[in-house]
């Protein structure tokens, strides 16, 4: 938790004597570190950066391209492709710190990239990398490495996937890459995808399985706690509280009757850190029996542990 601060503490000592007081937060969080930025294609750049640390109450993140806002993100996302650029144009991108008491920190350290030329027509994807290996290299982070892809045009970026989801880009001379906060004592499986300048992508590469090790003591439960689903006309609410993970999540996958059915996604500015709520419409006839339960989508880009499970009966 941030460090309380004087007024704070006089409020709270006031309130021990049935005082009035109001104190509010003025103090902004850090500045985002380890931003970079790869070109990933004519008229794209990736950009990515640090996730700030546990305690700093940050909620949001905004990007800016030479001092002009151009992204806004929930807490969770620390990557971002901003799209409709020029080609062979500098960029300089810059990103700062939101806390849910609209305080916002100094812009990280400013990182330029320049665009390449674009090539009319390119419809052709780069070759797939041949040969992908990947090992831990501590409870929460793995290196994984690639044999260079080929292409008429040029590759121009490397996309790491897990799960389905791109949790990395890496530039057009790299063969490996950091990836870090991941899960201790968890199995992941990545592939890797060449991009070209036309943003063209490649299939994927050979798939590859990595373990992390144990972690000393115990790591957060991933699952959401205190499952609630309530039935009324028309509507099924759900409630529960986000798991601990070091970053507030924006997505929850729901499970119905044993089935995957909807992915829940909270908007910037609206990403839930504590008690959530969701309400879904439904159509079914009353006396329809659901059993559902959701996972929370993880900042290492894999699913969560499920909630308790809950039955309940669509009413009319």
């Amino acid at each position: 938790m941030r460090r309380t601060t004087p007024a704070l503490a006089l409020c709270l000592a006031l309130a021990a004597t049935a005082a009035a007081c109001t104190a509010s937060d003025t103090t902004p969080p850090s500045a985002p570190a380890g931003l970079t930025a790869q070109a990933g294609s004519a008229t794209s750049v990736h950009v990515m950066w640090d996730a700030a640390a546990e305690g700093e109450g940050v909620s949001g993140y905004q990007v800016f391209e030479d001092g002009r806002l151009v992204r806004e993100l929930p807490s969770g996302k620390t990557m971002v492709d901003v799209t409709g650029l020029a080609p062979e144009t500098g960029y300089t991108f810059t990103v700062r710190a939101r806390d849910a008491a609209g305080n916002h920190s100094r812009p990280g350290a400013p990182v330029r990239v320049t665009t390449p030329a674009a090539k009319a027509e390119d419809r052709r994807p780069p070759t797939a990398p041949a040969t992908v290996t990947a090992r831990a290299t501590g409870p929460r982070a793995a290196l994984v490495s690639w044999t260079p892809a080929s292409d008429d045009t040029g590759v121009t970026a490397y996309d790491v996937y897990q799960g389905g989801v791109r949790v990395h880009t890496a530039g057009p001379g790299a063969n490996e890459t950091a990836l870090t906060g991941l899960q201790p004592d968890t199995a992941y499986t990545f592939t890797v995808r060449a991009r070209d300048g036309a943003d063209n992508s490649s299939p994927d590469g050979p798939a590859v399985d990595v373990t992390t090790p144990p972690a000393p003591g115990t790591g957060p439960d991933t699952a959401p706690a205190g499952f609630t689903a309530t039935a009324s006309p028309g509507a099924v609410t759900l409630g529960w509280t986000a798991p601990d993970t070091g970053r507030a999540t924006s997505e929850y996958e729901l499970y119905v009757n044993g089935r995957a059915t909807t992915v829940i996604q909270f908007g910037a500015g609206a990403v839930p850190s504590g008690r959530a709520e969701h309400r879904l419409t439904v159509s079914e006839p009353a006396g329809t029996v659901w059993t559902v339960k959701l996972r929370a989508r993880l900042p290492d880009g894999k699913w969560g542990a499920f909630s308790a499970e809950r039955t309940i009966t669509l009413t009319g």
